[in-house]
């Protein structure tokens, strides 16, 4: 395989990090950039890395500082993306990158509907994808008639995520009752629009993730299908604990979904399988490489390193068997929710252990690039510690 062209990564995460780790093992030169709290977490010594302007705040001095440095490499680098905030930019100056780098996204239009929920949702309910009842509405007067229609506890959810969480750093918000509702709307309202949704039952077992790769032609060149165990925050949080397991009905129900979406490159949808019924039902849509990715190379469809050699011309297997059973393991975000859930009586000494065995690969633990899970590790615990404090 000819690895001449680098790689640009925005984004330091554990998102980033997996980007990295799997491109530059196989000697490809990496790049990677982030804001700065991200930069300090996340810095690797696999890659160049550095911070990079603000794409929400400062989009114009982002995209001069791409072009700067893709002109003083010596080819065509591959650009990956890990987050919206990125991905929303990547869109938006698509024209003016492409020149510059080499990357497979949707349409603008589909872009822009998959970061607003709201979109999102109605999206689904075209194509007929099964749900949580979810309400929108334009004036709060308008919440005494879903109050009527929807049973508590429900969820208040941003529209657009990543606008919100720069303001608020919260995923979702759970409610009681008709009077937290009223309370609760008015408040999160005043700083992103918001979207009411029902809870669907069930713990963190039951959501479950379908990953695709489609080509230009919408070809599918790799799927992969997740299922989670734990998440941090456990109540509403990201991956924190995650076994690659082969679920049928993903396929049924989200290949001719992502086809009629035209959903080139890379996405990921999350369903939570609903106990009541047994359906799966639609959460939401990244377009865009996703937290625990890094499971994939360890399950042999390397998305991050198919998406390399297809962009760069090179012969790109489909890949849609995988192995089943290995896990992705956030170390400090696998303990914190252990810590969680203890106190709950949910998980015992001997769970947390037993859920360490096996085939596994970590998001950030690494013998030979140690600084990621050093940083994110003191990082989470000095927030824990802090948060408890304050309790």
């Amino acid at each position: 395989m000819n690895h001449d062209h680098p790689a640009v990564v925005l984004d330091l995460s554990a998102n980033g990090v997996g980007v990295i780790r799997s491109l530059a093992r196989k000697g490809i030169d990496v790049y990677a950039y982030d804001k700065e709290s991200s930069y300090r977490i996340g810095k690797s010594r696999l890659a160049v890395c550095d911070i990079c302007p603000n794409p929400i705040t400062e989009p114009d001095k982002l995209l001069h500082f791409l072009q700067t440095l893709a002109k003083g490499l010596p080819k065509k680098p591959v650009l990956y993306v890990g987050s919206d905030d990125f991905v929303s930019f990547q869109s938006r100056y698509r024209d003016q990158l492409r020149p510059y780098f080499l990357f497979l996204i949707p349409e603008p239009e589909m872009i822009e509907t998959l970061l607003d929920k709201k979109e999102t949702y109605k999206l689904a309910v075209e194509h007929q994808i099964p749900t949580p009842k979810t309400f929108f509405i334009d004036d709060i007067s308008q919440l005494h008639d879903v109050i009527s229609e929807i049973q508590f506890p429900c969820i208040l959810k941003p529209s657009h995520g990543y606008q919100f969480r720069t303001k608020l750093n919260k995923k979702a918000i759970r409610v009681e009752d008709a009077s937290q509702l009223m309370k609760d709307y008015e408040y999160y309202q005043s700083i992103g629009e918001m979207v009411i949704q029902e809870e669907i039952p069930g713990d963190n077992r039951c959501f479950y993730k379908l990953a695709t790769f489609y080509g230009e032609d919408m070809n599918l060149l790799a799927s992969f299908t997740l299922q989670k165990n734990h998440q941090f925050p456990a109540e509403f949080g990201t991956g924190a604990h995650i076994e690659s397991r082969k679920v049928p009905e993903l396929y049924t129900l989200g290949l001719p979904f992502f086809q009629n979406l035209q959903l080139k490159g890379v996405a990921m949808a999350e369903f939570k399988r609903d106990p009541r019924d047994g359906v799966f039902k639609f959460i939401e849509i990244n377009p865009r490489f996703w937290l625990t990715h890094s499971l994939t190379g360890a399950a042999a469809v390397d998305f991050a390193y198919l998406y390399y050699l297809y962009m760069t011309k090179q012969k790109t297997p489909s890949t849609i068997d995988f192995k089943e059973g290995i896990k992705w393991i956030y170390l400090v975000r696998y303990f914190l929710t252990y810590l969680e859930k203890r106190k709950e009586g949910k998980m015992n000494f001997l769970e947390f252990i037993r859920g360490l065995k096996g085939e596994k690969v970590f998001a950030l633990f690494a013998k030979d690039d140690g600084m990621p899970f050093v940083r994110s590790s003191t990082s989470h615990l000095w927030k824990a510690w802090r948060k408890r404090r304050k309790e």
